[in-house]
């Protein structure tokens, strides 16, 4: 593990971190216990104070090694998976009683209500999820004995060198809960960076990083229990994404990229389907798409909506993009990917709303069992991520399983 120099954490103000379940203090004891237990967590130095004037957080021996993860994923060092089995296997390893009181308990029902609950608030109204917090109600699984998650256990999150895993970062979902949780997180689709064909975090097979995780002292792996994580989890960032636009519509974040990311719903609704339809009959996995909605042809008098947005994204590429640098280049890029949502958007004229659907799916009175439900959410999905995120490798994926 590399070092050199150190890292500052800290929140800026207090309303920064009125909605978390714990502080920075706890986070950096939380740091300090898992460093303590010989996880590759990063090193405290140091906690903020309030006299300080920085607001909350804690200082960091840095680490030098590499976190992109398109980096990392092209050429994973050997032993990388088995390293990310073992840390994983050393974090559900820590006692608890060394755990600061303040890391909360996740009861899976409880947890499961809220999303449904923050579904409606949201407007209810879109049927891949609701079809899966219903199959998520209906296959609930019993409580486990509860360990610390780390919550967050991803690529993006953890740090790599020749040597294979150098640390782990992002402390701040921690809670006791079910392992399996953590162990699906990574493997996520959206966390695999486009490696599709490497299940467990984009690396590797799912067995070797089970194995890794069971040889290290992790539980036993139930894949089941290990099903309904995934796709738990999967439902639970469809909503974050959600969140996002809930977010910059009350004000609380008005940057571009935060109703960018709430456009990445699409994506989890895509991969929600794809987990899902074996609960269908066969006879509808084998059945065709219908069509997409016909693109309408656009009039031929005064500039439409769509010339007019594409004239200020070439705009925001020729003239503005050029001359930016560092974070506001990065700003620039988001509000060209923005617009070219609404391009394709007004060229596809698709929602993925419909409420009646939504309603009759989270009350369970309609199922993947209805004839032609399963074709038609395949392509709405399909449709919708091709607005929302056409780059995503999941959808590619997915029309050459539907033939869409």
């Amino acid at each position: 593990m590399g070092e050199g120099g150190y890292v500052l954490r800290r929140a800026p103000s207090a309303d920064y971190m009125a909605d978390r379940p714990f502080g920075h203090v706890d986070e950096a004891a939380l740091v300090m216990a898992a460093f303590d237990a010989g996880v590759k967590a990063p090193e405290v130095v140091g906690v903020l104070e309030p006299g300080d004037g920085l607001g909350t957080g804690y200082v960091m021996r840095r680490v030098l090694a590499e976190v992109s993860p398109a980096k990392i994923l092209a050429g994973p060092p050997p032993s990388l998976l088995g390293d990310l089995g073992r840390e994983l296997a050393r974090i559900h390893s820590i006692p608890l009683d060394r755990v600061p009181a303040a890391i909360p308990l996740m009861d899976t029902a409880t947890a499961l209500a809220e999303l449904r609950a923050r579904f409606l608030s949201y407007g209810g109204d879109r049927p891949v999820i609701a079809l899966a917090i219903r199959w998520c109600e209906d296959h609930l699984p019993a409580p486990a004995d509860p360990v610390l998650v780390h919550g967050d256990y991803r690529m993006g999150n953890v740090m790599v060198d020749a040597d294979g895993l150098a640390a782990v970062l992002d402390w701040e979902l921690a809670h006791r809960g079910d392992a399996h949780e953590d162990l699906a997180f990574g493997c996520m689709t959206v966390w695999r960076f486009g490696a599709l064909d490497k299940p467990a975090f984009g690396v590797g097979s799912l067995d070797d990083y089970f194995a890794a995780y069971e040889a290290a002292g992790g539980v036993t792996v139930d894949r089941e229990r290990f099903r309904f994580w995934l796709i738990y989890r999967t439902l639970w960032w469809a909503l974050g994404c959600l969140q996002m636009g809930q977010m910059w519509r009350s004000g609380a974040d008005r940057t571009v990229e935060r109703v960018v990311i709430g456009r990445r719903t699409a994506e989890q609704e895509l991969d929600l389907v794809r987990l899902l339809e074996d609960e269908a009959p066969e006879a509808e996995r084998a059945r065709d798409l219908p069509p997409s909605k016909p693109v309408v042809p656009e009039p031929a008098g005064e500039p439409t909506n769509r010339e007019i947005v594409q004239a200020v994204r070439d705009w925001i590429e020729g003239s503005i993009k050029p001359q930016a640098e560092g974070h506001a280049k990065f700003e620039a890029v988001v509000a060209m990917n923005a617009l070219g949502i609404v391009l394709r958007d007004l060229d596809a004229g698709v929602r993925a709303e419909d409420a009646e659907l939504a309603a009759a799916l989270l009350s369970g009175t309609t199922t993947l069992a209805e004839p032609g439900l399963l074709a038609k959410l395949r392509r709405a999905v399909l449709d919708k991520c091709a607005v929302d995120s056409p780059k995503y490798a999941a959808l590619a994926a997915a029309r050459a399983d539907w033939r869409g």
